[in-house]
């Protein structure tokens, strides 16, 4: 009997999907194969989207049994040019994901089949608004690669058992708005190909908990946002979470993201689709967001959120352009070539608007090294640009155990100081991962929200004392941990301790007396 709740729907459907990932796997690397069950599902979402979207269009129309899946290819081409403008994309008939899934275990050329179907739908595009959102998609997804066997008969077998795997998802029907089970069908992938793949995945991939963490503390006290900005966008799950916290239209303009890897880059704009957000909707580019930024004209963003890499290398001042770039020059130093941490962070602080709020997953160590990152630290605070400071958990992010923090910029703010939050005990143990339950991400909004200093949660910290502690920003430096050891009363313990004394001298005079009396017998 199929489950009939929305979470008894979605344990089902992890609990498919955990199988078939595992199954069709054979020798290729999980995360490498990702790439085949996520391209694959987004061909599926794409088809059974447009044939909803027409046949809704035909059957308000008075044709009540219209059915675009079983239209010729040829009567199907009049609907081209006015679905393209509207969805982004074209398929005709018999390319759709159920026709050709139908033919699959019957066709020889499969591979080819499917390679001419992928060119056919991203050429639908050309020459259109939706090209840049359409280009590459199914790039990743290379049904001649020999990862999938070492002959085209191995290889197409291998692909019939992927269209199948897929298409027996249990993803509901368009009409009964279940489409946000082909969304989370994707998330949950990722964080299972995350989880097994460690750093190579971790790379590209943030927890939901902390994603919508990261959403919720952006957006206090709004019901609405122009833009959301994400420039290290990975998968885009950051992004997305703004939907379910603001709601369906909450984010008028649309998602806006910069990454640097293509494959991960092709994931995003997959997972913007399966959330069933419309090409002119999202924004995503491809590249190096500190040297060669995408988004100039559309920025200032009220929202931004991000998980930068940590840490990792960029050309800092061995590139003499960047210390005259309006994003990092106001600081008067750029970050080390070696740690680019807090160039993402002078970006973002650049590109946020005025009544705009950022929040940034940091690598602890931006908050107290010396050096240009110290410099850095301090036309933040001088300039007050500096929110809160929030120490998460250890263990949370895949990859790593680290405990990283939240820095929240603001352009405007109500009060010369910075609340520091710890909310390093603010986790509960699932799996081999520590994990923000509702409860704990409620506990740090509401005490981010509150904005008072509580006994070893939170202090309220003048950026004048910052300063005067060198512009170190570390949580533990102004949030007084709780003493858990045992209060001991020295009065009682010196009486405790009388005590025995006395207890033990009365015992050795006792066993004195025995011994005495013992040799006195012999």
């Amino acid at each position: 009997m199929a489950p009939t709740t929305k979470e008894g729907q979605r344990a089902e459907l992890h609990k498919t999907i955990w199988r078939i990932a595992n199954d069709l796997r054979g020798s290729v690397d999980g995360w490498d194969f990702k790439s085949y069950v996520l391209g694959m599902l987004f061909y599926r979402f794409i088809s059974e989207n447009l044939t909803a979207y027409i046949n809704k269009s035909e059957h308000e129309a008075g044709e009540k049994n219209f059915d675009y899946a079983r239209l010729g290819d040829s009567q199907a081409e009049f609907g081209r040019k006015e679905t393209v403008e509207e969805k982004g994309f074209y398929i005709l008939p018999s390319e759709l994901f159920q026709n050709v899934r139908t033919q699959a275990a019957n066709d020889a050329n499969l591979n080819e089949t499917l390679a001419r179907v992928f060119k056919n739908i991203e050429g639908s595009a050309i020459g259109t608004d939706a090209e840049d959102d359409l280009k590459g998609l199914f790039d990743d997804l290379d049904v001649n690669s020999s990862k999938l066997g070492g002959t085209v008969a191995k290889r197409n077998e291998k692909l019939v058992k992927l269209l199948d795997a897929i298409g027996d998802l249990p993803l509901g029907n368009f009409e009964d708005n279940s489409i946000d089970l082909f969304g989370d069908a994707y998330e949950y992938l990722m964080q299972m190909y995350a989880s097994s793949a460690g750093k190579s995945g971790g790379e590209y991939y943030t927890p939901q908990e902390v994603s919508e963490l990261l959403a919720r503390i952006t957006v206090v006290g709004k019901t609405q946002v122009n833009k959301v900005y994400d420039p290290a966008v990975g998968s885009g799950s950051l992004l997305l979470k703004f939907e379910k916290v603001l709601g369906k239209g909450g984010v008028r303009q649309g998602y806006f993201g910069q990454e640097i890897n293509l494959t991960t880059y092709n994931l995003a704009r997959i997972n913007m689709f399966l959330h069933d957000v419309n090409y002119e909707k999202f924004n995503l580019a491809h590249g190096d967001t500190l040297t060669d930024p995408a988004h100039w004209d559309d920025e200032p963003f009220e929202a931004i959120v991000s998980n930068p890499p940590y840490s990792i290398k960029w050309d800092g001042d061995a590139n003499p352009l960047l210390i005259n770039d309006p994003r990092f020059a106001p600081a008067g130093v750029l970050a080390p070539k070696s740690k680019a941490d807090l160039a993402f962070t002078m970006h973002i602080l650049s590109w946020l608007a005025v009544n705009g709020t950022a929040a940034i997953v940091e690598f602890p160590g931006v908050l107290y090294r010396g050096g240009a990152e110290r410099k850095i630290r301090q036309y933040l605070i001088d300039n007050n640009f500096v929110d809160a400071v929030i120490q998460l958990p250890p263990d949370l992010f895949f990859g790593t155990t680290i405990a990283t923090c939240i820095i929240v910029l603001k352009m405007s703010k109500t009060d010369n100081s910075v609340l520091f939050i710890d909310a390093s005990a603010e986790f509960t143990r699932v799996g081999n991962k520590n994990k923000l339950t509702d409860t704990h991400r409620q506990h740090v909004l509401d005490t981010f929200i509150t904005r008072e200093s509580v006994d070893h949660v939170a202090t309220l910290v003048s950026n004048e004392r910052i300063a005067a502690n060198d512009y170190n920003i570390a949580v533990s430096s102004y949030v007084e941990q709780e003493d858990t050891r045992e209060v001991v009363d020295i009065t009682v313990l010196n009486a405790e301790i009388a005590h025995i004394v006395a207890r033990q001298q009365e015992l050795r005079t006792s066993i004195d007396e025995i011994v005495a009396d013992l040799e006195g017998t012999r």
